[in-house]
């Protein structure tokens, strides 16, 4: 199932992608928020109230894909060639860092560049949104724990992140964790089958990797992460980018008027305007 959140007359309402376009589940009468969703697990109650005559919705405005934002967390270094191109060194365990709530954008928005700054960069990411309370989650049980996918964009400004060993304030600048525009359920996306991920600015293809790539997957990050921060439902992992980013050399920092778009097959297109 493909959820989101749309604003619809400054109201937010939840959505669903389908096959005939995308359907205002709200307006319809279903009682949830997307929160209230992914904490009682609720796709299936949703999905009972797409009806055929469910008229589509045209030029959606996206909200949030989660509508309180708590923990945003990272994982820094998680493909090799990655790593590798950035001249950076990898790690036994998983690299955490994290982003502010006011990092967290929808598709859509335009993304500040402060000016008093020059090196900024995009990372095409796959996001896990968790879907219950995880404390001390054991590896062959952290599956259980994913509500789903989202795509995002771990902007970063490369010279703050690197001016000393603490990468947050090169990482977590407002608008810099812009995440949606959909949430695909965990029992309709498989990470580990290898799901093509890219990024483009202005159209240019500038990433092009897989999931399958990933150093340290979904379920091994949920678990290293929950052992030391207490995940609730709702938290968003940024799970790490595949080579092509600018800190490797051979492409530009953004600029504004730069639109920078996020490809993930299987769950869609995260667009920001850079301004």
């Amino acid at each position: 199932m493909k959820l989101c959140n749309i604003l619809v007359d400054g109201a937010c309402h939840l959505a669903c992608d389908t096959a005939t376009g995308l359907k205002d589940l709200t307006a319809a009468g279903f009682p949830l928020t997307m929160d209230e969703v992914i904490a009682r697990n609720a796709a299936d109650e949703a999905a009972s109230f797409l009806q055929p005559d469910l008229p589509s919705v045209a030029d959606p405005v996206f909200a949030n894909v989660v509508n309180n934002p708590g923990k945003i967390v990272c994982v820094g270094l998680n493909y090799r060639k990655h790593a590798e191109n950035a001249h950076m060194k990898t790690y036994d365990a998983p690299a955490l860092f994290s982003k502010f709530s006011d990092a967290l954008v929808p598709a859509g928005t335009a993304v500040e560049l402060p000016p008093w700054e020059t090196t900024y960069d995009y990372e095409a990411e796959l996001v896990i949104v968790i879907g219950r309370k995880a404390w001390g989650v054991p590896v062959e049980q952290a599956q259980d724990y994913i509500f789903g996918y989202t795509c995002g964009n771990d902007f970063s400004c490369r010279d703050a992140q690197m001016r000393s060993g603490q990468w947050l304030i090169g990482k977590t600048m407002p608008g810099f964790g812009p995440c949606g525009p959909f949430i695909v359920t965990a029992d309709d996306y498989d990470p580990y089958a290898g799901k093509n991920i890219k990024s483009y600015v202005n159209g240019e293809l500038r990433q092009n990797g897989s999931t399958a790539d990933m150093i340290f997957p979904c379920r091994e990050i949920v678990s290293y992460a929950s052992h030391y921060i207490a995940l609730q439902p709702g938290d968003l992992i940024f799970t790490g980018t595949p080579s092509g980013v600018a800190l490797e050399g051979g492409k530009t920092w953004l600029k504004k008027g730069d639109v920078v778009d996020v490809e993930i097959e299987g769950i869609g297109r995260l667009t920001n305007t850079m301004v």
